[in-house]
């Protein structure tokens, strides 16, 4: 017996990549898997949400396959600067999620998302890196004064820059994107009582 949601997973991702979010239909997805386009219903409410779930799991993929490859033990400013290029890298040669810097289709699927886990909910996908975090807070390596949490949603602002590279300049994005990781780490390394001299 064919798992029909499992199959229907697999061919949203297989048109996903190849034609795009835009321009993938339900009824494609369904004459691909072999079954009727009602049948997707009884799975997903909408192409929005299968794209969403095939995303996440990509993006889960792409940041454990990131995790593993980094050197816990260098400094904090070579672990964040080789996690976002490793993430950048990433996401541009992934189809699925390079719909992110697609901003009319991943503003529908950002609303989608935050519809079902809250406006509050911080999608860095890094889970295991707050503990990296915390123990480099604990260490003295960063400060201390700021809240795990707080750095956390800093991190996520810097991988949100990227999806303004046309408004900063492609010529100058990477550079950009590269200065501003390393001024932002700086400040966070600082200890607190030296910021206020």
């Amino acid at each position: 017996m064919i798992d029909k949601k499992a199959e229907i997973l697999k061919c949203g991702k297989e048109l996903f990549s190849s034609k795009g979010f835009k321009n993938t239909n339900v009824a494609e997805i369904t004459k691909m898997a072999g079954m009727a386009t009602g049948t997707f219903y009884n799975y997903y409410n909408s192409k929005e949400k299968l794209f969403m779930e095939i995303y996440m799991e990509e993006n889960a993929k792409l940041k454990k396959s990131i995790m593993d490859s980094l050197d816990l033990d260098a400094a904090p400013m070579k672990v964040m600067m080789d996690m976002l290029a490793a993430n950048f890298k990433g996401m541009s040669s992934n189809p699925i999620l390079k719909e992110w810097y697609n901003k009319d289709v991943f503003n529908r699927i950002e609303r989608n998302f935050h519809e079902e886990n809250g406006l509050e909910h911080v999608d860095f996908l890094y889970e295991s890196f707050i503990e990296i975090v915390k123990k480099w807070q604990e260490d003295g390596k960063m400060r201390n004064d700021i809240d795990t949490e707080m750095i956390m949603a800093i991190f996520s602002a810097i991988t949100n820059v990227d999806l303004h590279k046309e408004e900063v300049g492609l010529k100058y994005f990477p550079d950009v994107l590269q200065h501003i990781g390393e001024f932002v780490m700086n400040g966070l390394m600082e200890t607190s009582g030296s910021l206020r001299s």
